[in-house]
């Protein structure tokens, strides 16, 4: 994917629309919801990600929940624009592989979560636990 900021064009660059904070998601089994977006300074710059927590609470296999956050990558341009539905718009550059073991530890010891997602390039994501 190209993403063009004013004149700079660089592959690899991903527009993250901001999910509402504090608004539950509906799924099958539960729930879940994005209550804080933080920053976090790093070496190769400011890095976003999302803190949250799903409920399963419908589930046939019972109850459980877990915390987590999203890792969305360095930030290029921090909510450059709005979209027709209020949410910002963000680009980032999506974290390398080779980070992601350190940038999890430092994210679980820091927020107290179980999972840290990393968001890829090719609209994938990578989960440690």
């Amino acid at each position: 994917m190209k993403v063009k900021i004013g004149l700079l064009a660089k592959e690899g660059l991903v527009e993250f629309v901001h999910p509402q904070l504090g608004v539950e998601v509906e799924a099958i089994g539960g729930h879940y919801l994005f209550n804080r977006e933080e920053m976090l300074d790093h070496p190769v710059g400011r890095i976003l990600y999302l803190v949250g927590y799903a409920v399963t609470d419908r589930s046939c296999c019972g109850p459980a929940g877990c915390s987590y956050a999203v890792v969305t990558g360095r930030i290029v341009s921090f909510r450059f624009c709005l979209r027709e539905d209020g949410r910002p718009v963000s680009i980032v550059d999506p974290i390398d592989g080779s980070m992601y073991e350190d940038l999890a530890k430092v994210i679980r010891l820091k927020e107290g979560v179980s999972q840290v997602h990393f968001l890829c390039e090719n609209g994938g994501s990578r989960v440690l636990f």
